[in-house]
């Protein structure tokens, strides 16, 4: 069952970042886009439990944390060649700072991939540690 929400989950954002992203020329800067634009989903989806704005759900709260855990680990690959895009955010310093820019995708990864959410309590500390992980790159790597 699990499998089956996180699955559609990730259906939904593609669905929606695809959309959103219609003026992208390139596909694999579009492929790019659409892996930030599920990770934000994600996140979004925690955040509002931790605000109260929805009621918590553990399926669903769990269903994101795997949506950011399988997102950043296909980063390094989505990233790989240097693409271009007048729509895209990524600085040229991915490039030439590759080793750092992976390390950091995979520290988000392991930072989704070790967090468990038991309660509503606890998504508090898990979207503190994904998302110093999404800072720690985007203060570098995005524009």
């Amino acid at each position: 069952m699990r499998n089956l929400l996180t699955a559609s989950v990730l259906f939904l954002s593609f669905s929606i970042a695809a959309v959103a992203h219609a003026a992208v020329e390139n596909t694999a800067v579009q492929a790019r886009m659409d892996a930030m634009k599920a990770i934000g989903g994600a996140m979004k989806t925690l955040g509002n439990m931790a605000k109260g704005s929805v009621d918590f759900d553990a399926t669903a709260a769990e269903a994101a944390v795997d949506v950011v855990a399988v997102q950043s680990a296909m980063l390094p690959t989505l990233f790989e060649a240097q693409e271009t895009d007048p729509m895209s955010e990524a600085k040229p310093e991915i490039w030439t700072n590759w080793d750092d820019f992976v390390a950091k995708a995979n520290a988000m990864t392991a930072a989704a991939e070790a967090v468990s959410i038991v309660d509503a309590g606890s998504i508090g500390a898990a979207m503190e540690a994904i998302g110093g992980s999404c800072k720690g790159c985007h203060s570098e790597y995005r524009m």
